[in-house]
């Protein structure tokens, strides 16, 4: 959810401005994917990196997710939505930790769209914890390594309740996937547009939607395999 500081600054508005706009930006989305039935979001809000940020953006940054969890859990538990946040929240305030933990119980029994937040996450430290709680929950592992399998390695990743994403979208012009994902992106369709986030809504999902649907999905094989993969089996 890139572009909030830049769609600020072309408006001469402090960057808290862009940051609350994009709060509104994430509402309308996560409205627009379950009203077309998508089943598992997953936002990319604070990376391990964003740390790095001046100390005032990264305090109203947090400041602006224990407002959202006060504020809009109740409103995404009766819209069916279950909540997941995913990261090292352990580097987080205890009241924002506390909030986490309950906002996700709060939303645990909703089916109807998985919204997972990533907060403070980043895709090697994902790849690096889940291989060491693989090898902390079966230490005969590093003995034979060569029993690994990618299966074993995904259970302990910290998207392990999601499917590998089949769209993924980002804002504000850059094209790059900023150490999003990088496990599960391997087959992902990239799609990159120049709206920064405040401004993308349910339009501008539509249109990456619609180049997704243009996409040939070929998993490794080749066109020609697609085809006759589609065409019916013959009657004996």
């Amino acid at each position: 959810m890139d572009g909030n500081g830049r769609w600020a600054n072309e408006r001469r508005l402090p960057r808290v401005a862009g940051h609350s706009k994009g709060v509104e930006a994430v509402r309308n989305v996560v409205e627009a994917c379950a009203q077309r039935g998508v089943e598992f979001l997953t936002l990319f809000a604070f990376s391990s990196e964003n740390w790095r940020r001046p100390a005032d953006e990264v305090s109203l940054l947090m400041r602006l997710f224990i407002m959202v969890l006060e504020r809009e859990v109740a409103q995404m538990r009766a819209n069916g939505i279950c909540l997941r946040i995913v990261g090292d929240t352990s580097a987080f305030e205890p009241r924002l930790q506390k909030l986490i933990q309950q906002s996700q119980q709060r939303t645990a029994g909703n089916k109807r769209l998985v919204l997972t937040v990533c907060a403070n996450y980043g895709g090697r430290w994902d790849i690096l914890q889940a291989t060491r709680a693989m090898l902390a929950a079966n230490p005969h592992l590093a003995a034979n390594p060569d029993s690994i399998t990618e299966a074993e390695l995904s259970r302990y990743l910290a998207m392990s309740h999601a499917p590998e994403p089949d769209l993924f979208i980002r804002t504000g012009g850059e094209q790059r996937i900023s150490n999003f994902l990088l496990w599960q992106l391997a087959y992902t369709e990239l799609y990159f547009t120049p709206d920064f986030w405040p401004d993308f809504g349910a339009q501008q999902l539509e249109a990456a939607f619609e180049s997704f649907r243009q996409r040939e999905r070929r998993f490794g094989r080749t066109g020609a395999q697609l085809v006759t993969a589609d065409q019916p089996a013959p009657d004996h």
